[in-house]
């Protein structure tokens, strides 16, 4: 040990070397750790009362949630109050339950529905989302994640009309729905899902776009040679080279009805 340290003493780039190294490691580490502890929640004067108090008055939550995918973790074997079960997002539970019958339950409980914050210390990634430029405007107050999603459910995608499952489109037809009424020609890309075209929690792109302009076409229809010198911008068998000055399909008269059409094949209004 003694060589090794005059080593780096007659080498300081390998001293200051080593000190980064070991600074990084402490940073990483703490970071894990940091993203890894996801501390209870609380209520001012409350305590943790168990599943079992939930269920008592929320039996229809309790029949459907085992099936939900966030059943999965539940732990009975957590060792911290509000790491598992209801609490761990509704917050401690004993004066929620004790003002049963008496109003002014929802002083007492959190509510994802009307607060994201609940939601956000596990979807991270989701919180960051809705803070680029174009986003739904949940954490302005105006929607909140239970419009779109059914937390207790099986179908994490909130279903529309009563169904068991249900497809993305008419989770986002309950508000959109010029967009996803039905087309007599149908754009392809509606029968995989909204979510091929936009990002539903935010996007740096125009209109929520998982990309900009025409390149979000072109992951579909795809761009091929010419006949000529190579110059030509084909997309099956037609000469697009005229319209690229436009900027992206869906302007300039083009393709512009691109949720689909009830009078052209290739959506052009």
């Amino acid at each position: 040990m003694r060589d090794s340290l005059l080593s780096r003493l007659k080498y300081p780039g390998a001293l200051a070397l080593t000190s980064c190294a070991g600074a990084l490691i402490l940073l990483f580490n703490s970071c894990s750790t940091d993203r890894a502890v996801v501390m209870p929640l609380q209520i001012e004067g409350a305590t943790y009362a168990g599943d079992k108090a939930c269920m008592d008055c929320h039996a229809n939550i309790s029949r459907a949630f085992p099936s939900s995918p966030h059943a999965r973790l539940y732990s009975e074997s957590s060792r911290m109050p509000g790491q598992s079960g209801c609490e761990s997002c509704h917050g401690p539970g004993s004066k929620h339950i004790a003002m049963a019958g008496r109003g002014g339950l929802e002083k007492f409980i959190i509510n994802p529905g009307k607060d994201p914050e609940a939601c956000f210390r596990c979807h991270q990634e989701t919180r960051a989302e809705f803070h680029l430029p174009q986003h739904h405007p949940v954490i302005e107050g105006k929607m909140n994640c239970v419009q779109c999603h059914d937390p207790h459910g099986m179908d994490i995608m909130k279903p529309a009309g009563g169904l068991a499952m249900a497809r993305e489109n008419e989770t986002c037809a309950q508000c959109h729905r010029e967009q996803t009424r039905p087309f007599i020609f149908e754009h392809a890309a509606m029968r995989e899902g909204c979510t091929v075209c936009h990002s539903p929690h935010g996007s740096i792109n125009a209109k929520m776009l998982v990309q900009r302009d025409m390149n979000l076409c072109l992951k579909c229809h795809a761009q091929v040679q010419g006949p000529g010198a190579g110059t030509e911008f084909f997309i099956g068998n037609i000469d697009h080279t005229g319209f690229l000055r436009f900027g992206t399909c869906w302007t300039a008269g083009c393709h512009s009805a691109v949720h689909g059409s009830n009078t052209q094949p290739f959506y052009f209004y």
